[in-house]
């Protein structure tokens, strides 16, 4: 919702601006087309150019996070500190029943409690095969955690990837108005010879090209790219939490204080309170019982 705000913004403080100031929009109205399908398209193609397929439509999926946000919120980082206490738990308990549960994800009763989770492969592949690896008996637990982390920032460069191709186009961007205004000056040195109110028109409508592409590069696409890499990076957080929970686990900390190292690494306007996470799973080990 504030993305479209900030749009609205965007179009009302400088078009409002502009025409308060008596600028008058018709020549704007009457170069845009041309002057958006020389930019826009120069764009679009120098995008093409520059990027793979896959990267393409990764693009074109991640431009809903600009208006959605992160995908974890506060209730699925307490879900995912519950499933953790049950996995270790029960992985300290009996090893062969964890088993069943990290090799068949998709099947098992404690991963179908938390669909949200269950329903992101790479987090599940995240703990599943790093529970995995602690139960080949590993002599040391760093090489597990080295794996873990180069995991981690390939998946995070990958991630981000989206972000940076935005921000080369949002780069791009005043140079292709540069280059359209460049082209509707051409335009106006062959008509010299008409008089200054049709000079000043064609001129005024070369500008609107250098207008556009700044236009464009600093109040749609380069906010575009911050933001995505904003919500990337907070998503990030959820798979550093699961992070923090198994190295703690691998270096064979207590059940509840790897569960709390994971709670405090939570970011803070997501993290679980201490008595909230607490109950939650209190109310998960009276119903196991039960």
């Amino acid at each position: 919702m504030i993305g479209i705000i900030g749009i609205v913004v965007v179009f009302g403080m400088v078009f409002g601006g502009y025409l308060l100031a008596g600028g008058k929009m018709g020549i704007i109205i009457k170069a845009l087309p041309f002057e958006m399908m020389m930019i826009g398209g120069a764009a679009t193609g120098a995008f093409l150019i520059g990027n793979d397929m896959a990267t393409v439509k990764h693009t074109l999926k991640d431009m809903a996070k600009v208006f959605k946000g992160a995908a974890w919120k506060h209730s699925d980082y307490r879900d995912l500190l519950c499933l953790m206490f049950e996995l270790i738990r029960m992985g300290r308990q009996n090893a062969v029943a964890l088993e069943q549960h990290i090799e068949a994800p998709a099947e098992s009763a404690i991963f179908g409690r938390y669909p949200r989770i269950q329903a992101d492969q790479e987090a599940v592949e995240l703990i599943c095969d790093t529970l995995r690896s602690a139960a080949m008996n590993y002599d040391d637990p760093h090489q597990v955690e080295e794996v873990l982390d180069k995991r981690i920032e390939a998946n995070l460069h990958h991630a981000l990837h989206t972000s940076h191709a935005l921000q080369t186009v949002a780069d791009g961007l005043p140079a292709l108005g540069i280059v359209a205004a460049v082209l509707g000056v051409i335009k106006t040195m062959a008509s010299i010879d008409q008089p200054p109110e049709v000079l000043g028109g064609l001129i005024g409508g070369a500008l609107v090209g250098t207008f556009l592409g700044v236009f464009l590069a600093y109040g749609f696409v380069g906010p575009f790219s911050v933001k995505l890499k904003s919500v990337v990076e907070e998503d990030h957080q959820f798979y550093l939490m699961i992070r923090e929970v198994l190295v703690a686990n691998l270096h064979n900390h207590a059940t509840m204080l790897c569960i709390e190292v994971g709670r405090q690494n939570a970011p803070g306007h997501h993290r679980p309170g201490y008595i909230e996470l607490e109950d939650a799973l209190r109310t998960l080990s009276a119903s196991a019982a039960a």
